[in-house]
């Protein structure tokens, strides 16, 4: 019987194992050949040896994988990304790669992922491949908005216009400038690899839009725009008042 190499990346490890447990138990055709929790170690392996497919997640720190996707030399690998996105942005990564599957992975879901994959590489199917990659690159150049995973799918907000990030009990608030807020279950640190050069963390739990800074405090907190108070350790207390 034929197999197909697969390759898994996923940063969180429970859901990697999730992952492979299935295809092992329902996708008989699959030979899991390598899985990943660092991106760029996957980048390695997939330039050195190209798996027929590759199951991505698309949120990870450090690197997305549509970043990821965009340092693949002549990617022929069949995608199939596992993801949280709202229905708007899976529908246009739908016109690309070859599926999708939604977290917690449903059985029926991954058999039909993995039957399309297969039948696009018997039938050669590349022009699929080189719209996924026209894509991940419309996607990377637009606009840097916070990606920001909700109990209703992903809110994107311009990084201009958040002003704090508060990290607590391995999730995270989000503050507006318009005073709103939103709650994410993504950890404060899964944000820190997606945020401009003007964020900067000044508390474990805490990490503010420098331009947002109206005050700093002696006792040891930041004034922000909306007048309300974020604490900063000694630790950054150094480094905050030698960017001004």
């Amino acid at each position: 019987m034929k197999t197909y190499s697969t390759i898994l990346i996923d940063d969180e490890q429970n859901a990697l194992q999730n992952l492979s447990n299935k295809i092992q138990r329902y996708c008989i055709d699959l030979d899991i050949t390598h899985t990943f929790q660092n991106p760029k170690e996957a980048i390695i392996e997939i330039n050195k040896n190209p798996p027929d497919l590759l199951f991505l997640d698309i949120q990870m720190p450090g690197m997305t994988g549509f970043e990821l996707l965009k340092q693949v030399k002549n990617l022929r690998s069949q995608v199939i990304f596992s993801t949280a996105y709202s229905e708007h942005a899976l529908e246009a990564i739908k016109q690309s790669a070859v599926d999708y599957i939604l977290k917690p992975v449903d059985k029926d879901e991954l058999i039909n992922a993995v039957q399309k994959a297969i039948d696009n590489i018997l039938n050669t199917n590349i022009d699929q491949n080189d719209k996924l990659v026209q894509l991940m690159n419309k996607m990377i150049e637009r606009d840097h908005k916070l990606k920001i995973p909700t109990q209703k799918g992903i809110s994107f907000i311009p990084q201009e216009e958040v002003i704090h990030l508060e990290g607590y009990d391995g999730y995270t608030k989000i503050h507006i400038a318009d005073g709103s807020t939103i709650m994410s279950s993504y950890s404060l640190g899964k944000f820190t690899d997606q945020l401009e050069d003007y964020f900067f963390k000044c508390h474990k739990s805490h990490i503010i839009n420098i331009k947002a800074v109206t005050a700093f405090e002696n006792e040891g907190y930041l004034v922000m725009g909306n007048d309300y108070r974020v604490p900063i350790t000694k630790t950054y207390k150094k480094t905050f008042l030698d960017l001004f």
